[in-house]
């Protein structure tokens, strides 16, 4: 028998060896980290389906991976077998009619072990193995004959398969399932116990395929037809062609051009290729790409649709993201992109790579709201996972940009018709180190012209490939499922019948709500990098320079205050100390070094001024709770915690609506005492008795800490001032929302020229627009029939306690610049 086993073996290894000199591997949680293992139990390795392919591909992984052998053996039967088996078997033979498969005589011999061992347990790992990732199901005879899809492959298919793809095979390992556990409720019933493990590992398998290759695919002709077949569709032409008098077959050839205009041609030959680009253009411009909380997304694929959301910094954005998530067992997205990028050369290769096109404007074409409408509720209910952006374009900025409702909304309402398939929608933060478009970004913010899209303009673009961004971080935020946030606004929502026609009442009070949660949730997924932290404390600075050594403990010192009170779960440190980030930041060439004799400094010069309020942006919500608290003490020693609570309190409603903060308005008491005692702790505050809270020594390293940090928000509460001072200027019932937006903008863009700041969005006409509708929101002010702003006395008290945060020079400049506005 050993002799036997021997031979076996080595035969078996042979073809290991054979094999693996053509087959190539793409594996995901093969490490005993990822799997979380225990060392004390035994392990045992699950295929869904018998063959010799997969086994010698997954002992080949384990091998490489060090994880324990797949080649080990349990004492499940008389004589001891390898720790792996196949889950089901083929009954065919060569020439027969293949029949379903039946569970191996090993895993019932597994199931029996673990029945007449109660004290034993078995580490269960499922490995679920892809010759090829085919997301469709093409015409081509041939195609359909190698992809591994959704059906079971026949040993002449099996080979034509690892032939074709075997050099894109990808590998992933699961969460171990424990033995004992799943059959602990039938020890008295083994076929019961096989039942319910045998249950559990297919509906794994299949939750697992459906997240990799996503569902199966219609030809895009076939689609397309079928959009303008739907109901709604043949509606609208027929509404169409009574309108505007033209023929029905004219106006359906329309509502087919504008299917075709938008529908995707997803093609695995043009994602295959992309991902071989795309790793060699990451590996050319970043240092590395940083994937956090990727296992979020692993869980909800598998049962949902998913809508992945983003926040929109870069063009790279959909690039990468689709990246990511293929190189980690996922399906690409559909990604809704705009109609400008339909260009030549690169719309074909867009479209190919699961891009969608949609236009900017629907208002004024129902027939193609119509076809776009029900194009994506079929992405939707069939369960595709799509992607796009809440915030419509890119921020240029730094900022998370107002959502908008548009897509949010065709999402809920899609979900409303039919609601089988639940939807998911998931956050993604995507940060930079270094903003490609950065430096157009600036031109824009400056009043420059926004450059159309073209093939030109791409090509210009090459020049920058041999410049470093350095790393770029992708963090997956907390899923927020649809339903959920359905019952929360309207609980009775399943009860009523909904066509693509109809909004309820309580439509827009959804959408707000689906907004504002995944904008927050983008937000608490913020990846911290050394650029932001520099940028942050420099821009906090009266003349944009610091002695290194002061710099260099600052930013530790901020660092841990976002550790001592965590924003978020999903937030993402930087490594290293504040010395590493000085030194990056200076390589990357955004910061400068002025030696001196007494120590050295290093200032912001130039554009780098300017460019560095943008990755300042992307983390200033983080510090808007503290820096807030900080404020209160630029003018006063000391205050009561009860004064701190309620001013705080009544500016916090106007920072969260700006920057998207995740704490409810109910929560906000809770965390500025909070936050309190943190800087008590830090030493930033210090309590005087029981009620007064007191600010540090003049002088002192503390009040500088404290100093810096109230500056990181000081702007944004000047701008607020800016508003409330030409409101009181004009009085009650004089000016409109309209006019007073633009007052404002006017005037802040003077100050900002004037006394030399350098944050463009100080004067972002948008930021305006959103406190003025916040404090109507509020009921701070109202507006009469005439569309005149009206204001009661506690506008005055609010104006008045607002006047504590910011300092003597800053009020008098404010109202300096007030007046000149008269």
């Amino acid at each position: 028998m050993r002799i036997y086993q021997g031979i076996r073996s080595l035969i078996l290894t042979l073809f290991r060896k054979i094999l693996f000199l053509w087959v190539r591997t793409d594996v995901s949680g093969n490490s005993l980290e990822a799997l979380g293992l225990d060392p004390d139990k035994s392990v045992c390795y699950v295929l869904q389906y018998s063959s010799l392919s997969n086994r010698l591909v997954l002992e080949q992984e384990v091998i490489r991976a060090g994880l324990p052998g797949a080649a080990d053996s349990l004492p499940v039967k008389n004589r001891p077998s390898h720790s792996f088996f196949f889950l089901y078997r083929r009954t065919s033979g060569l020439f027969r009619r293949r029949q379903a498969p039946v569970p191996t005589s090993e895993f019932q011999a597994l199931t029996h072990y673990g029945i007449e061992h109660p004290d034993q347990d078995v580490q269960i790992v499922p490995v679920s193995l892809f010759w090829g990732r085919s997301p469709d199901k093409e015409k081509s005879l041939v195609k359909l004959l190698l992809s591994d899809t959704w059906s079971v492959a026949g040993r002449l298919q099996k080979f034509l398969i690892i032939m074709v793809h075997g050099r894109n095979t990808y590998v992933q390992f699961n969460q171990p399932l424990s033995l004992k556990q799943v059959i602990d409720e039938y020890r008295n019933s083994e076929e019961r116990a096989n039942r319910k493990l045998a249950r559990i590992l297919r509906t794994h398998f299949r939750r697992v395929r459906q997240a990799v290759l996503g569902p199966d695919l219609s030809h895009r002709r076939t689609l397309v037809g079928g959009l303008v077949r739907t109901q709604a569709v043949k509606e609208a032409i027929r509404e169409t062609a009574a309108k505007d008098e033209i023929p029905p077959e004219k106006v359906r050839a329309k509502a087919w051009k504008y299917a075709d205009e938008i529908a995707a041609s997803m093609s695995v030959v043009t994602i295959r290729i992309l991902e071989v680009v795309l790793s060699w253009l990451w590996n050319r411009i970043y240092n590395g790409i940083n994937i956090n909380n990727i296992q979020v997304v692993k869980e909800v694929a598998q049962d949902n649709a998913v809508v992945y959301v983003p926040c929109h910094r870069s063009h790279i954005d959909y690039l990468l993201l689709s990246y990511v998530l293929y190189k980690n067992g996922l399906m690409p997205p559909h990604i809704a992109a705009g109609i400008n990028l339909n260009m030549p050369i690169v719309g074909p290769i867009l479209r190919r790579g699961g891009a969608f096109f949609m236009r900017r404007s629907f208002k004024d074409n129902p027939l193609y709201a119509t076809v776009f409408n029900e194009y994506m509720h079929v992405m939707f209910s069939r369960g595709y996972s799509v992607e796009y952006f809440v915030e419509g374009g890119r921020s240029r900025t730094g900022r998370m940009l107002q959502p908008r409702p548009g897509m949010l909304s065709m999402t809920v309402r899609s979900f409303l018709r039919d609601h089988r398939k639940p939807i998911v929608f998931v956050p993604v933060y995507i940060g930079y180190e270094k903003v490609m478009e950065g430096r157009s970004y600036l031109g824009e913010l400056r009043g420059k012209k926004k450059q159309k899209e073209s093939v030109f303009a791409i090509a210009r673009t090459v020049r920058k490939l041999n410049n470093s961004f350095g790393q770029v971080a992708v963090n997956f935020g907390e899923a927020i499922p649809l339903a959920d946030v359905l019952d929360q606004v309207h609980d009775s929502w399943r009860q009523e019948a909904y066509d693509s026609e109809y909004r309820p009442a309580w439509l827009t009070k959804a959408v707000n709500e689906l907004s504002l949660r995944v904008a927050a949730n983008i937000n608490a997924s913020v990846a911290v990098n050394p650029i932001g932290m520099a940028a942050t404390v420099l821009l906090g600075t009266d003349r944009l320079a610091m002695d290194e050594g002061q710099l260099i403990r600052l930013m530790d010192q901020y660092a841990n205050l976002l550790k001592a009170y965590p924003y978020a779960e999903t937030v993402t440190l930087p490594e290293g100390t504040g010395k590493d980030w000085v030194a990056y930041c200076e390589n990357m060439g955004l910061v400068e070094r002025q030696p001196q004799k007494l120590g050295d400094i290093i200032a912001l010069e130039g554009s780098n001024a300017i460019l560095m309020t943008y990755y300042r942006n992307n983390i200033q919500h983080l510090f808007a709770l503290p820096s807030l608290i900080a404020s209160l003490f630029e003018n006063m020693d000391s205050l009561s915690r009860d004064k701190i609570v309620f001013l705080a309190g009544v500016a916090y409603p106007y920072l969260q609506s700006e920057l998207f903060l995740r704490y409810h308005a109910d929560q906000a008491e809770s965390v500025i005492n909070q936050w309190i005692d943190v800087l008590i702790e830090q030493g930033l505050l210090k309590a005087l008795d029981d009620e007064r809270i007191g600010r540090p020594e003049e002088s002192t390293e503390e009040m500088l800490r404290l100093r810096v940090l109230s500056r990181f928000i000081i702007q944004t509460l000047e701008r607020y001032h800016i508003a409330l001072g030409i409101l009181r200027k004009y009085g009650s019932g004089k000016i409109s929302a309209e006019e007073l937006e633009e007052q404002s903008t006017l005037l802040a863009e003077r100050m900002s020229i004037l006394f030399g700041l350098n944050a463009p969005e100080f004067f972002d006409k948008s930021l305006f627009r959103n406190f003025i509708a916040n404090m109507q929101k509020n009921g701070v002010i109202t507006t009469d029939d005439n569309g005149l702003i009206c204001y009661g006395e506690g506008l005055d008290e609010v104006a008045e306690d607002a006047r504590l945060v910011l300092s003597v020079e800053k009020r008098q400049a404010i109202q300096q610049v007030t007046m000149m506005g008269a």
